[in-house]
């Protein structure tokens, strides 16, 4: 039985838990002893919180048997990217930069999904300050992909998502500056939400560039997506109940997305498309312009902002850093403030363009990633491979970054290739309906 929660849904281990089929204490002790005896247990968590986990499903368990549980997922395990702070437990974002660091209080997504009644059941590792797409940490661990344990897990919030493929939570919490949530979600097979700057809190969650940095969660189903954005923010969860695609109009973004795509992530995403259509979506196909000048300004935008945030304390001790991820970093010192502003402001007149272009639309489909997970050996030992694959595998997830969308990612059936489903910010709940129509018509 055990085995089997460590299979199901969030939302499925919920109804469980109201009908008192399952009690939460039992529950949290599954998923401890199998982070515990997984032979990559230590490779997916950085630190397990045991004590407070079994504390907070004595807790739960306490409710249900009093009829006073406090939503649909109390006394539901999951696990928290290693930037998310919590009291009395070090949060030290992949990097010895912040070794020893241990915040005093809960971040409040945290705070909100524990009063929701979210069982913490420890922190994940990630990639160092959540600064690569590809999920390699060589200063702390990487995790396996799920399809291929040599692969690499995707990034930044590698641990967040193979905690869950891997059965050792019953979803994730991770973050989203340029593809975070949604690479690691592709390659491991899950659903991912990257929320709209600014819908999710970010106080205590240790930060990279601030104006992209998002919140979201990384899930088996649409619904487990609608019910953890639900507790980060102590709100109720959308209402996905009759969820159709039957005259959605959704637009395949013939751009840069496209561009060097590999021939699995290809094929994955177009029988998707070709799936979507047949359940009743009007689909077209069309290039948007200011897509491919937005693009142009990552370097200076991201990297400006990134070192802005940490030039200190990296400088103190570059040494402490994995090269290719330091190299990044002082990439952001290569351009002035003028350069900065000047494409901030060039970025605000071309996500007005995209908007124009797209309204009508109800979701805009491009591949997650044009990439199957590389080699982490080979990655490790070529300097230019990684250069060159972490930025093939952060090109079609920085679009929505850059044109400040929500995002939902959902497994094709190919293994390790998703498609995306793009909408404007604050728009999450009419995009987890959509999805949730698109993920029946693809199951």
């Amino acid at each position: 039985m055990a085995s089997d929660w460590r299979r199901m849904s969030a939302g499925a281990l919920g109804r469980g838990i109201g009908s008192g089929e399952i009690d939460p204490v039992d529950l949290t002790a599954a998923f401890l002893d199998a982070i515990a005896a997984h032979e990559h247990g230590d490779r997916i968590y950085a630190r397990v919180t045991r004590d407070r986990a079994l504390s907070e499903a004595e807790a739960a368990r306490t409710r249900a048997r009093l009829g006073l549980r406090r939503g649909p997922i109390d006394g539901v395990p999951i696990s928290w990217k290693d930037l998310f702070d919590s009291a009395g437990v070090a949060t030290e974002a992949g990097s010895s930069l912040l070794k020893g660091r241990v915040p005093g209080r809960d971040a409040e997504v945290l705070a909100n999904a524990t009063a929701c009644g979210l069982v913490c059941l420890g922190k994940t590792h990630m990639t160092e300050l959540a600064f690569s797409g590809l999920g390699l940490n060589p200063v702390t661990e990487t995790p396996p992909c799920v399809n291929d344990p040599d692969a690499a897990p995707g990034g930044s919030s590698s641990g967040a998502a193979t905690s869950v493929a891997f059965g050792l939570a019953a979803g994730g919490i991770g973050s989203d500056t340029g593809g975070s949530v949604r690479v690691p979600a592709a390659w491991n097979d899950l659903v991912g939400l990257k929320t709209g700057a600014g819908r999710v809190s970010l106080a205590g969650v240790v930060p990279l560039a601030p104006r992209f940095d998002t919140v979201g969660p990384l899930t088996r189903t649409v619904e487990d997506a609608a019910l953890l954005l639900a507790a980060l923010e102590g709100g109720q969860p959308a209402d996905l109940r009759g969820a159709t695609l039957k005259g959605a109009r959704l637009m395949v973004l013939d751009t840069v997305a496209f561009d060097d795509i590999r021939e699995a992530p290809k094929t994955g995403f177009e029988s998707a498309v070709d799936r979507l259509g047949r359940a009743g979506a009007t689909v077209v196909r069309a290039d948007i312009p200011e897509v491919s000048e937005a693009m142009t300004l990552s370097g200076v935008l991201y990297a400006t902002e990134a070192y802005a945030t940490w030039s200190d304390a990296i400088e103190a001790a570059p040494e402490k850093m994995f090269p290719e991820v330091l190299k990044r970093f002082r990439g952001g010192r290569d351009f002035s403030g003028m350069d900065y502003v000047a494409a901030s402001q060039k970025l605000d007149r071309l996500r007005l363009g995209y908007a124009a272009r797209v309204a009508g639309f109800d979701a805009v489909l491009v591949p997650t990633v044009p990439i199957l997970p590389p080699n982490t050996a080979a990655l490790l030992a070529d300097a230019d491979l990684f250069v060159s694959e972490n930025l093939m595998t952060l090109r079609n997830t920085r679009i929505g970054n850059l044109m400040g969308l929500a995002v939902l990612t959902l497994p094709t059936g190919v293994p390790s290739a998703g498609i995306s489903l793009m909408g404007p910010a604050g728009s999450e709940e009419r995009l987890l309906r959509l999805g949730a129509a698109a993920e029946a018509a693809l199951a």
